[in-house]
């Protein structure tokens, strides 16, 4: 296939200017290289809107409804094997740590009327399933191991998958309440991934990522409970090579 000087790919939204879509009870609303929705995302009290806030942030609102979603991703069409290496990055703060859970990461499965239970489950406070194959950042309110705590988890690569949120998933590093955060996820284009929180290296797992799979990048937020979910986010950054065999 003939290339060009255009190989990389750089999906990027800083958020000036979003409109309100609070209200709006639609499907999905288009934010520059990415889209906003989720089945929370149809709700008249849930979306996506901006905020009067230095840098341009953007204000994700889950519904009060248990597990509805809300989320700003792409469509699937990135492949480790072929693209990498893949980064994302995206800033990040929490109104409350409880009755949330956030994800930030890839995932194989991703439709704008996506809920976060069908790519990450709770199974029970320390264990999680996962429906899809994904390489992300991970909090609960309904894991008990520390609240507000980010877990580093994977799914589909040559590495044993993330079963139980102690141990190596447990990054012991915990979220704070109106404080900025800066996530980041490296994966290699033999799948290796790296966890990153405010520059610092938290996790590195070789195999982490399926080189045969194709991906959606996605920051998502939903409900654990009957109150709505609040997660601020400043910008957000997708970088990949060009497939240039497709």
């Amino acid at each position: 296939m003939a290339q060009s000087n255009r190989g990389k790919i750089e999906l990027f939204n800083d958020f000036f200017g979003v409109a309100n879509y609070i209200t709006l009870t639609a499907d999905t609303a288009q934010l520059g290289d990415f889209f906003a929705g989720g089945e929370g995302f149809e709700e008249n009290d849930a979306g996506v809107a901006g905020t009067d806030a230095l840098s341009g942030v953007v204000r994700l609102t889950g519904s009060n409804v248990d597990a509805d979603s809300t989320l700003i991703g792409t469509h699937i069409g990135f492949d480790a094997a072929l693209m990498g290496p893949i980064v994302l990055e995206t800033r990040v703060q929490m109104a409350a740590l409880t009755a949330r859970e956030v994800f930030f990461g890839l995932t194989s499965i991703l439709s704008i009327d996506e809920q976060l239970e069908d790519i990450v489950i709770n199974a029970s406070s320390t264990s999680i399933t996962m429906p899809a194959e994904l390489c992300a950042f991970y909090m609960s309110s309904e894991l008990t191991t520390v609240a507000g705590d980010w877990h580093a988890i994977h799914n589909g690569g040559s590495a044993t998958a993330t079963t139980t949120t102690t141990g190596d998933a447990q990054l012991n590093n915990v979220a704070v309440v109106g404080e900025w955060q800066v996530l980041r996820i490296e994966v290699d284009n033999n799948g290796t991934a790296r966890w990153y929180i405010d520059g610092v290296l938290k996790q590195t797992v070789v195999g982490a990522v399926s080189t045969t799979t194709d991906f959606a990048a996605v920051l998502a937020t939903g409900a654990t409970a009957t109150t709505a979910v609040v997660v601020d986010c400043d910008y957000l950054l997708v970088q990949a090579n060009r497939d240039w065999t497709a």
